[in-house]
């Protein structure tokens, strides 16, 4: 197709699907550029719908960066929804970009960000329907380069048979180096081939390309030896990660949709990194160090974020945005620059500990906005274990705080299934909402309160201390679902659960080896796809797929693992020692805490030794 071409759907087609919106393109501060006039050619995408892909910080950076080089174009691809998909299918439509509506196959290197593992069938999908080889072994010179980046890629395994390569950790200066990479081998008329390529790229930090490696099993189905078969690519591949977040370019005219999207705002992203520790959260470790940017440049970017996009609310973002060290200093800012305009400042949630009722004043004087805590567990002897290192008393102080200000409402969210859980863990969570009622009658006199309990199911993830555990079956989960909505009876209390057959799924893939690829690619042939959302997710053909290929996905998920065994991530590094990972695993069964290592003495989890200051080494900085 040219370069001019009109929008690869039919006007016919989009009159006969939900929401055309997402596919037509053209939005505000979008960027669109002449193939002509670059050297490499992206597409970025996140295998869901556009209302999810467009909410996506990290593909925002990535848009932004990419097009600011004059030897580079990127743009947007979303998964099609299934009206979509069929109308392309019968029609023999390839997906194809959103600015230029060029088919993907056109392009250098397509991009995926894999946030859940419940999106893997959608990646297959969409390299299905822009007509390219599924697998990355019979992919030819012409045919893109296929790359992952996300925390999921922290365990690349379970897709190393679609993906040429990975990319662990920050991308903001990886990804330009992997553009002149490119660049550069396509100049050289793409000499080695398709595999010349790819050993240039696995020269660099944080790059994993899985056809270099040969995994290898015991008679038992753990993993012997993930041994390297190239010279080129490294033993093991550590994360990047970006030293200062001041330094780095921040989108400050992001596209503006024409439909609602899921964060349809102004995203501020306040630090990355979180050392609280909580030893199931593998966001935790794959994020360290925490970085803070400097006030002054957050209220610079907010600045232009509203003059750029016209939104009326900014939402501050990060892992725990209530530990931002100058947090009450900007709120206040950012009231007092935007107060004439109406804009408002919402926190996505906020720690217990951290909870300051005078800040969630502040933030309420524009628009108020709903307040959401995070106990986490229901029993503190859990917390312990998690090292969730707050109390109850810090959570009634909080809620008291709160009803006294004029809050109506609260949010709570809890896990279940966390290692060593007893069933007066679970209780814990009723007994906990049930009093946070008595707290706001008590304050009020009134019983018109709304308390919401969300509980999702525990899933052991690669990199955390918890990686060893195993998960609940899911009819264990499905029990303790059944106790806790025995416990709440209240219609003050709303309880939501997340549903039992997914969180299994889930469990599987986190710790998964490269193995289950043929898993995947026979659940998608028999219709799995969208399992992320209920009205699609087709548990039995999941089943169906684990029967025909012979694998038992309890091996992956419900089983726990030693010290000993050889992880199928073991070559992937996201920076901490496993030596701590095992020490926090066994403080957990004594139900210990550690403190964070922002307020105490550092941990030894090893991110900023092997990580941080190496950075300021290459850069020839000091590591004081």
């Amino acid at each position: 197709m040219s370069f001019n071409s009109c929008n690869f759907l039919a006007h016919s087609i989009l009159s006969q699907i939900s929401k055309p919106a997402r596919y037509t393109g053209g939005e505000y501060n979008s960027i669109r550029k002449n193939p002509k006039d670059v050297d490499v050619e992206f597409v970025l995408s996140m295998p869901d719908v556009y209302e999810v892909g467009q909410s996506n910080l990290g593909l925002k950076i990535l848009y932004n960066i990419l097009n600011q080089r004059t030897d580079t174009l990127a743009e947007r691809v979303y998964a099609p929804w299934v009206d979509l998909e069929e109308k392309m299918r019968e029609n023999d439509i390839p997906l194809a970009s959103l600015e230029s509506n060029r088919p993907l196959k056109e392009f250098d290197v397509i991009g995926f960000t894999l946030q859940y593992e419940l999106s893997y069938t959608n990646v297959i999908n969409m390299i299905d329907l822009a007509k390219i080889p599924m697998f990355a072994r019979d992919r030819s010179d012409n045919d893109p380069l296929i790359v992952c980046g996300g925390p999921c890629t922290f365990n690349s395994e379970p897709l190393a048979d679609f993906i040429d390569f990975f990319i662990l950790g920050e991308g903001e200066e990886v990804i330009e180096e992997v553009v002149e990479k490119v660049a550069l081998w396509k100049k050289n008329n793409k000499i080695g081939g398709r595999t010349g390529i790819l050993e240039e790229l696995a020269t660099l930090k944080g790059v994993y390309v899985p056809s270099f490696y040969e995994v290898t099993y015991l008679e038992n189905g753990q993993v012997k030896d993930i041994e390297v078969i190239n010279n080129k690519a490294k033993k093991m591949v550590t994360k990047r990660i970006i030293q200062d977040l001041d330094k780095s370019l921040f989108p400050l005219k992001p596209i503006v949709p024409y439909i609602g999207i899921v964060h349809d705002r102004i995203m501020l992203e306040l630090f990355r990194g979180c050392t609280r520790g909580c030893r199931f959260c593998q966001a935790g470790v794959i994020y360290r160090p925490v970085r803070e940017r400097k006030l002054e440049t957050l209220l610079d970017y907010a600045n232009k974020l509203v003059e750029n996009t016209g939104y009326e609310e900014i939402s501050l973002i990060s892992l725990s945005s209530a530990d931002y060290s100058r947090l009450e200093e900007l709120i206040d800012n950012l009231m007092e620059n935007f107060k004439d305009q109406h804009v408002s400042t919402s926190l996505p949630s906020l720690r217990i500990d951290s909870f300051s009722i005078e800040l969630a004043k502040r933030v309420k004087t524009v628009r108020k906005s709903g307040l959401t805590f995070a106990p986490e567990a229901g029993t503190q002897r859990m917390r312990n274990v998690i090292n969730k290192n707050v109390t109850e008393k810090n959570l009634e102080d909080a809620a008291r705080a709160a009803f006294e200000s004029g809050w109506t409402s609260l949010k709570l969210y809890f896990m279940i299934g966390l290692p060593t859980e007893t069933d007066e863990d679970v209780k814990g969570i009723a007994d906990l909402a049930k009093n946070v009622i008595d707290i706001y009658h008590d304050v009020t006199g009134k019983r018109n309160v709304s308390i919401t309990v969300s509980v999702s199911s525990f899933v052991p993830k690669p990199h955390t201390p918890f990686q060893w555990f195993g998960q609940n079956t899911q009819a264990e989960t499905e029990r303790k679902q059944a106790l806790l909505r025995s416990l709440i009876k209240d219609r003050r209390i709303s309880l939501n659960w997340h549903d039992a057959e997914t969180s299994f799924l889930e469990g599987v893939f986190a710790r998964g080896d490269r193995r289950l690829g043929k898993v995947i690619l026979a659940a998608w042939q028999n219709g799995a796809k969208f399992d992320g959302w209920s009205e699609h997710f087709k548990f039995d053909v999941w089943l169906k797929a684990f029967e025909n290929t012979d694998i038992d996905p309890n091996f992956y998920n419900t089983r726990s693992r030693d010290f000993d065994e050889k992880l199928p991530w073991d070559h992937l590094s996201a920076g901490a020692n496993k030596e701590f990972l095992q020490k926090e695993y066994e403080c957990a069964i004594l139900e210990s805490s550690t403190p964070d290592c922002r307020n105490g003495a550092c941990t030894n989890c090893g991110v900023c030794q092997n990580l941080f200051l190496e950075e300021r080494a290459i850069n020839g900085e000091s590591n004081a």
